[in-house]
């Protein structure tokens, strides 16, 4: 056979993709990574620890070799720096309950199909709403991945000098922005605008911390909430603009616009694809998920976000990349 003539691996591995999550989810709920970290290097030393099966074990073990999160040295274990980084419990970063979340997700996709030829939910379930129990694991679990970038948006925006600023976190789910943002800024205070089930979770999140005097929440809808006028400095509209459609984002853009005070940034983060939709691939991929859960969310592209915030006000608008596969934008 032709060196150039295609094969079936690539398919192969996409096809049986769902082998690479189970995997993943199944070794972090059995916190192998954890274990690893703190010497456990052998399968039956994991599977004394985990509570598992040695067979499991090593099953497990073999998995996340191909799939580049473990090293075998010399017929001993250890994780990758990457599952150092974002797998070991207790790690800021840590997607170990994402990983979970998703493993747990994974039946949703067998009704893509269906959901293909409508368009759209095919079911109410899928559409989420202020009363769904699974926030209780969803909003924890989905914190973690705004670690690095809400890092990164401190240091562009240069908050840990900033002053006695005021933060409004449209949506804000865990409060991981505000958790992180008021300690790198003894001074500033944070509101977060989200349904009360959501804020109860995130009052508990920050009640840990040595912030929550600063954090407050305002329970309600943010389509129908009114943000104030020139009250903050900061306005954060993390992971959205994906679940809104073309109009109410420009509504909301403008809302936020309003809030501002003069000068003050709109603090926008999100999967973005390229104008012309030809990558990044995990943007382009996650339109599916946008298709399975929501009625007119997608991945925009960085023009719409142009034309968007345009259209509310803004005139100084700007994107930067990050460690995730999110963008920033600053709007101004």
């Amino acid at each position: 056979m032709s060196s150039n003539q295609p094969t079936p691996d690539r398919i192969m591995h996409l096809a049986n993709g769902y082998w690479a999550t189970g995997i993943l989810g199944a070794a972090a709920g059995a916190s192998l990574f954890t274990h690893l970290e703190a010497g456990a290097d052998t399968a039956d030393q994991l599977a004394a620890k985990a509570g598992i099966s040695e067979r499991g074990a090593q099953t497990l073990l073999d998995g996340l070799v191909s799939l580049d999160l473990v090293e075998l040295h010399n017929g001993h274990y250890r994780n990758t720096p990457e599952a150092t980084t974002y797998l070991v419990e207790g790690q800021p970063a840590c997607l170990s309950s994402f990983t979970q979340l998703k493993l747990a997700h994974m039946g949703n996709l067998t009704s893509l199909p269906e959901v293909v030829r409508a368009g759209g939910p095919v079911t109410d379930a899928t559409v989420e709403v202020a009363d769904n129990p699974h926030w209780q694991h969803v909003v924890p679990a989905i914190a973690a991945q705004s670690v690095p970038v809400a890092t990164v948006a401190a240091d562009l925006l240069h908050l840990a000098d900033a002053g006695e600023i005021s933060i409004l976190d449209i949506g804000g789910g865990s409060g991981i922005y505000s958790a992180i943002w008021l300690e790198l800024n003894t001074t500033a205070h944070a509101t977060q605008l989200d349904w009360e089930p959501i804020n109860t979770i995130a009052r508990r999140l920050l009640a840990e911390g040595a912030v929550a005097d600063r954090f407050t929440c305002i329970d309600g809808d943010f389509h129908t909430t009114d943000f104030g006028t020139t009250t903050y400095d900061i306005v954060v509209y993390s992971h959205i603009a994906h679940q809104e459609g073309p109009e109410d984002n420009i509504a909301l853009f403008a809302k936020a616009h309003t809030a501002l005070k003069p000068g003050g940034t709109l603090v926008i983060c999100d999967y973005i694809v390229n104008d012309d939709r030809n990558g990044p691939p995990f943007p382009l991929l996650f339109a599916s998920e946008m298709l399975l859960k929501s009625k007119q969310g997608n991945t925009w592209r960085r023009t719409d976000y142009q034309d968007w915030l345009t259209k509310a006000g803004f005139e100084d608008i700007s994107f930067h990349p990050t460690p995730s596969p999110a963008t920033l934008i600053f709007a101004r």
